[in-house]
């Protein structure tokens, strides 16, 4: 992994992080929460246990219809807590914080009705308002909370309390002050606070205080933590604005007065056993606006009710651990960072970016169906800067070594082998690395007398045309364009990409060349040049390629003995008088494609190791003539296994029917010199000594 890519990694991942720890992108968060409560999130609970009872435009029409005005007298509840005494709890969501209007009496009826009920839970309202509090209230306020020992809750100076007559008779108490997001919507809500030196539950969080208890700043109900006390409850919104069954509060008066009069109930009193029951206003004008996650509009009354469901079914959203979510934004970074280095199409990179950003908000919509919740906007902030920052780096560094490496190698590779460069850019970092090459020298014959006779105009054009072809032929077949050493061109394979027709394509290189060459010296006969004609040298084995040369210069090349032989070879064609010698280590991969011919063992200079050398006689496709092929093939067995006499025939009948073929002249003379030797004929005998390079 290069240093590149762990710097990229870090600094994108500590801004993402600290983007996402100050809460500089919490209004795309809240928006994505949004977007996945109504999505995924069910449309109604899936049991019926909670029962809201409004106190809607409805009810309020019918009392006023009976000349009740509202507000109504408080007796008016009366009947309808008595109506439900049979639910394990019944939440009266209204602040009763003074004195009935109607008088004493209305307070005490209604008083009554919830001490016999014995299971009424009503709301206080914390305020950092100052408020004076009497010892009463704070021994009433004591009954229902516990002594603080924690810190980093919502803290509170005063409170606004139930009337005095109203307080013996309550199940429970609790804070209805809830507190919106910076947004305005209601998406958490705290579930216990700091008054004072006590601890005060959350309205509908009063039902469960036996049992709860906090440890180590960790809210537990029955032993299993419900969230740090420090952080909030994430509600769990239903899809349907008021998915809980509502009943009009005139709906319940009439039912008890049916049941007073001895007639058939329409709401039997048994329909509210075992049910939780919320007592609120929902008529327009009554209560504020509290846009939730998943409506515009909704009511303090469903946003209680949803809360204890919550609790109820342990159905609230649990958040995912901050280290979690961290350690996701670190692997994101490292991984993005990682792959635009490795991948520099602009389409590889959008085609990750856009896969793992399906994958991101499929896991979070997984872990949101299951109620965890894992932010969005952290994972996408760090794949999208990390991909930024990567993509705009290499753009602005390696676009120019990409710019560098296509105008550079395009003029002396093919279009496939610049590509892999633009892969693997450190091929051409100054260093070089041993591989299997295998390197070709085509050099014209007799040029610098030729160039002595034609004059600079002339040869310049002769070269051009010759090496403008050979270059085309090398390129096309795969090979790299060395250099150009006077009349001689230097080429390569096995680098900077090998593949297993290196030498085949080296071969066929040749050929090719020579094929060209006729077309061209007719084209020279035309115009008055003289014809010309080329030798070859083809060798395989190790060598050091790389970017080599010095600091200021240096050239994409191959060096070493592989080299050194090859343009030996290229040499040794004039001995023999051939157009292309290639090693055995060259042709044993391709002899069954070409025709050969084994020219022998040579030694050359400066090496110790003999090398046995072969013409290339073109493709095994194209014809050529078999029976001088056979015959000598057959003079030089003849000759290896020590029956000079008999080799010396064939050679002499060769080089009679094939006088322009030196390499046959070479053979009988070397024949009619062996005859003089007594002795067996060893390797080094058959061995012909290249002194000159």
């Amino acid at each position: 992994m290069t240093k590149r890519v762990i710097l990229i990694t870090l600094i994108t991942f500590l801004l993402s992080t600290v983007i996402y720890l100050i809460g500089a992108i919490s209004h795309f968060e809240n928006r994505a929460f949004d977007l996945f409560s109504r999505l995924i999130n069910p449309e109604k609970p899936s049991n019926d246990r909670i029962v809201i009872i409004t106190v809607d435009q409805h009810s309020i029409d019918e009392l006023n219809r009976q000349g009740i005005q509202w507000p109504w007298p408080r007796q008016i509840y009366a009947p309808i807590i008595e109506f439900t005494s049979k639910a394990s709890a019944v939440f009266m969501d209204i602040l009763f914080t003074e004195s009935s209007s109607y008088g004493k009496e209305d307070d005490e009826i209604f008083a009554k009705a919830i001490e016999l009920s014995k299971n009424v839970y009503m709301p206080l309202f914390l305020t950092n308002q100052h408020r004076t509090l009497s010892n009463e209230d704070l021994t009433f306020i004591e009954r229902f909370s516990w002594d603080k020992k924690t810190t980093g809750l919502h803290y509170y100076e005063s409170a606004i309390l139930p009337i005095d007559e109203i307080r013996n008779g309550i199940k429970g108490l609790g804070n209805v002050t809830i507190l919106p997001d910076d947004d305005g919507v209601y998406r958490v809500i705290p579930l216990v606070f700091a008054f004072k030196e006590r601890i005060i539950p959350q309205f509908v969080i009063s039902y469960f205080s036996e049992q709860l208890s906090i440890k180590d700043n960790t809210l537990y109900l029955n032993k299993k933590p419900i969230s740090s006390v420090k952080d909030r409850l994430i509600v769990k919104y239903y899809k349907d604005p008021r998915p809980f069954k509502e009943i009009s509060a005139t709906d319940i008066l009439k039912a008890y007065s049916e049941v007073s009069s001895k007639q058939s109930p329409s709401i039997s009193q048994d329909f509210f056993e075992n049910k939780f029951v919320f007592i609120g206003l929902t008529a327009a004008g009554l209560y504020d606006l509290k846009p939730t996650a998943v409506s515009a509009v909704s009511t303090g009354i469903v946003i209680h009710s949803t809360v204890f469901d919550n609790i109820l079914n342990n159905s609230f959203i649990k958040p995912i651990e901050l280290y979690i979510v961290v350690i996701l934004m670190f692997v994101l970074c490292l991984l993005t960072t990682y792959i635009s280095s490795r991948y520099h199409s602009i389409l590889i990179n959008l085609f990750y970016f856009l896969t793992m950003f399906l994958l991101i908000s499929s896991f979070v919509a997984i872990l949101f169906k299951f109620n965890y919740y894992h932010p969005i906007t952290a994972p996408i902030l760090s794949l999208a800067l990390s991909f930024i920052v990567s993509i705009s780096y290499s753009y602005a560094t390696e676009g120019k070594q990409r710019l560098f490496i296509k105008r550079t190698f395009s003029r002396y590779m093919d279009e496939k082998l610049v590509n892999y460069l633009l892969k693997n850019p450190d091929l051409i970092e100054p260093g070089g690395q041993e591989r299997y090459m295998t390197v070709f020298f085509a050099d014209i014959a007799g040029f610098t007398s030729m160039a002595e006779k034609l004059g600079a105009e002339k040869i310049a054009i002769m070269l051009r045309d010759v090496l403008n072809a050979f270059t085309e032929i090398i390129i096309k077949n795969y090979g790299v364009i060395d250099k150009y050493i006077g009349d001689c061109v230097m080429a390569f394979w096995g680098a900077p990409e090998k593949t297993d027709k290196d030498e085949y394509y080296a071969c066929l290189s040749a050929i090719n060349c020579l094929q060209a060459l006729e077309k061209i010296n007719e084209d020279f006969l035309k115009n008055g040049f003289q014809k010309i004609s080329v030798r070859i040298g083809i060798n395989s084995g190790n060598a050091i390629t790389g970017n080599l040369g010095s600091d200021r210069i240096s050239d994409y090349t191959v060096i070493g003995d592989t080299v050194n032989l090859a343009s030996r070879l290229e040499g040794v064609n004039k001995f023999f008088g051939t157009n292309i010698i290639v090693s055995e280590s060259t042709i044993t991969k391709t002899k069954e494609v070409f025709h050969i011919r084994e020219l022998g063992l040579i030694e050359v200079k400066g090496k110790n190791k003999p090398v046995k050398i072969y013409e290339l006689l073109g493709l095994k496709s194209t014809e050529i003539d078999k029976d001088k092929l056979k015959s000598y093939e057959t003079g030089l067995s003849l000759l290896h296994n020590g029956k000079i006499s008999e080799a010396l025939k064939i050679f002499k009948e060769l080089r009679e029917n094939y006088p322009e073929e030196i390499l046959f002249k070479i053979y009988e003379e070397r024949c009619n010199k062996f005859l003089t030797i007594k002795n067996s004929l060893t390797e080094s005998d058959l061995m012909f000594k290249m002194d000159s390079k």
